[in-house]
């Protein structure tokens, strides 16, 4: 895979995991390669094991897991994200989360048989453990973070924290999916957004 631009920022995105040394990032850069997913196709499915890794080019996608046939939304990414059924992909065993692509998206990959490589490789072994170990810190503390949400914050609070944190996601992200995400439904979510846009009316009536 040799696209300059598209490099440079996949390499950036890593910095906040590890930060590559030019010889490095040539070997690592070798094992890439791109992937156009279309709208509704799954990057990876519950019940398979998950052979990739994958950063966000452009699109967006859906985390989720069916149970009893209902489709229950647990997580969003975005451009800039990573995206992977992380536990599968390192124990190899199926794994329970399925990936769903919201709209037409481009990915850059890398498979398990090239972590492998990398791993093996002296000159890219220490980079590579080092990029696992954090990647996996990193999910686990945004994990955390969704259960703690949920046990000590209303369906409001949780909707206006992601308002805060993620302004253009109601943009992105269809109201089923988002009624979904935050465990209400979707008329419930219509109420809460009804209430918040009448207060800050009721806010600029005032002044």
């Amino acid at each position: 895979m040799r696209q300059p631009e598209t490099l440079t920022i996949y390499r950036k995105s890593l910095e906040q995991f590890v930060v590559f040394t030019e010889e490095e990032w040539e070997i690592f850069s070798e094992q890439l390669y791109t992937r156009e997913i279309k709208k509704r196709q799954l990057f990876i499915g519950a019940g398979k094991v998950c052979n990739e890794v994958a950063f966000i080019l452009s699109g967006s996608f859906r985390c989720y897991i069916d149970k009893d046939s209902v489709e229950i939304s647990n997580y969003f990414c975005f451009k800039g994200d990573l995206i992977s059924s992380y536990t599968s992909f390192l124990k190899r065993e199926p794994g329970f989360t399925s990936i769903e692509a919201m709209e037409d998206a481009v990915v850059i990959c890398f498979n398990h048989l090239a972590w492998e490589k990398l791993l093996n490789d002296p000159r890219t072994a220490y980079k590579m453990e080092r990029f696992g170990r954090l990647v996996a810190e990193y999910l686990v503390c945004c994990y955390e973070e969704r259960m703690a949400s949920f046990i000590a914050k209303s369906p409001e609070e949780r909707y206006l924290e992601l308002l805060d944190k993620q302004p253009d996601l109601l943009q992105k992200i269809p109201q089923y999916y988002l009624a979904n995400f935050l465990g209400i439904t979707p008329v419930s979510l219509s109420r809460i957004k009804k209430r918040l846009y009448d207060e800050v009316i009721v806010k600029k009536e005032k002044f």
